[in-house]
């Protein structure tokens, strides 16, 4: 059996959306009852990822920037670097836990983080994600299979915002977007990499993982789990 008390953590850096998400598909479709749990934290080249239930007409204006139809929950969002990315795999079966509780427990990990940055965050009922003063510095989409997660939260640290005005964020006109650098004169709320790890705390303390585990090899996943037709290429 797995040591379901570890929380497995994989730092990728800065990597093309496409492949990770394959990549992440594919390791929830070939886990099983031993496989540890894993927290990928990553950055994505600008980028348009449209849930399932998306709607064409939050669509602006993509232009230059890619649109990936993805199999997520949610509508239309948009990433780029300076954003920070977190896609939780967890057995939420073996976990304990129900989607809500993943959902919930995201959404606390992101305001407890913020509230790091003396960053007063919270979270809507009817609107997955996490919001300043109605402005939202955060989303999330998930995507359950097997009883496992993948996808996941973006936290808009010190990316460049230009990028939401082409869509319609998550489905909502008009939503304002935020960052973190433009929230708190906390050195740390300028860069990804010095949330990632506040990241990871607040997500193992509130998913009641009692150790970490952080992989050397991290980015090797996303070659044992690309898509055969990718690796013929």
């Amino acid at each position: 059996m797995a040591d379901r008390e570890t929380l497995r953590i994989r730092y990728l850096g800065l990597q093309d959306y496409r492949p990770v998400w394959r990549a992440m598909s594919n390791f929830t479709d070939q886990r099983d009852e031993s496989t540890p749990d894993e927290l990928w934290l990553v950055e994505h080249p600008p980028v348009f990822t449209q849930g399932q239930a998306g709607k064409e007409e939050h669509l602006l204006m993509p232009g230059d920037i890619p649109v990936v139809q993805v199999d997520r929950g949610g509508q239309v969002t948009y990433h780029c670097p300076g954003q920070l990315v977190a896609y939780p795999l967890v057995d939420i079966r073996r976990r304990g836990v129900g989607v809500r509780d993943l959902v919930t427990n995201t959404e606390k990990t992101l305001v407890d983080t913020l509230a790091e940055l003396d960053i007063e965050a919270y979270p809507k009922a009817d609107a997955p994600g996490v919001y300043v003063n109605d402005d939202k510095v955060a989303s999330l989409g998930f995507r359950i299979r097997k009883g496992c997660s993948y996808h996941g939260l973006s936290l808009n640290v010190n990316m460049d915002l230009s990028g939401f005005a082409r869509i319609n964020p998550c489905g909502y006109q008009g939503l304002k977007m935020v960052r973190t650098v433009d929230l708190s004169s906390d050195e740390r709320a300028a860069s990804v990499a010095a949330l990632e790890p506040l990241i990871v705390e607040h997500f193992v303390k509130h998913l009641g993982y009692t150790n970490t585990e952080i992989a050397d090899d991290a980015p090797q996943v996303l070659i044992d789990f690309s898509d055969p037709e990718t690796e013929a290429l």
